[in-house]
């Protein structure tokens, strides 16, 4: 098996930091609101998808989606994560029945400890607007269609609506000024025409897109189909 791609982000998950990462979506009427739409999404690109019936959550992260992937009763979930901190703040923090539903499995998305085409589905919410290089995201999205037999759902930033717009103005003046935070980077804005046509070369295509908040948000849900 190929050796992992470790991003700078990836490592920061300790203990104490993965119950952080749990407790912030339901942090304020602001984050409840969010997690909400999130959730709203999640539940309509499943359907998109054809309610898939064996899903590989990754990256699970606190197991914030797990309620929703268990309500398919039949559906056999696998709870995926780099961090085995944060498999284990999803194991504590979610609900017992759900959690008795869920097989977890350390491992990066980069490199996937399964075997070619063994899941129905890949479910994918918030690491790809931590990936700012092409070549990893391409990277990603070929592991990914190693793995999956049909679909893969996913989500990322992308240009094309007010809140992108703000962001890369905010950076560009941060750069004039010289505070560019010395060039670190943990998220990132991706153009649409740019993403899809990533998705086309590792042998997807767009299924359909489903935006956060059209013309306002930069969150974008992608439902992808293997091609070949």
């Amino acid at each position: 098996m190929k050796a992992p791609i470790d991003l700078p982000f990836s490592q920061k998950y300790d203990a104490d930091h993965a119950r952080q990462y749990y407790l912030k979506h339901q942090d304020g009427l602001a984050r409840r609101l969010s997690n909400w739409r999130d959730q709203q999404l999640a539940r309509q690109a499943l359907s998109i998808a054809g309610q898939p019936n064996l899903v590989l959550d990754l990256p699970s992260g606190a197991g914030r989606f797990w309620p929703l992937l268990a309500e398919k009763r039949n559906r056999l979930i696998i709870g995926a994560d780099y961090s085995e901190n944060m498999l284990a703040t999803a194991r504590a923090q979610q609900p017992a029945e759900v959690v008795a539903r869920v097989k977890t499995l350390q491992t990066s998305a980069f490199a996937i400890d399964l075997s070619d085409n063994s899941v129905d589905c890949i479910f994918c919410m918030r690491l790809f607007h931590h990936v700012g290089e092409a070549a990893d995201r391409l990277a990603l999205l070929q592991e990914f269609h190693r793995v999956t037999r049909d679909s893969v759902i996913l989500s990322l930033w992308v240009d094309g609506n007010f809140k992108a717009w703000r962001r890369q103005a905010l950076e560009r003046r941060r750069q004039a000024e010289g505070r560019d935070r010395g060039g670190y980077q943990n998220r990132f804005i991706v153009e649409r025409g740019q993403f899809e046509a990533e998705v086309a070369q590792a042998g997807f295509v767009v299924d359909r897109a489903l935006d956060f908040l059209p013309g306002y948000a930069m969150w974008r849900v992608y439902v992808l189909r293997k091609a070949n």
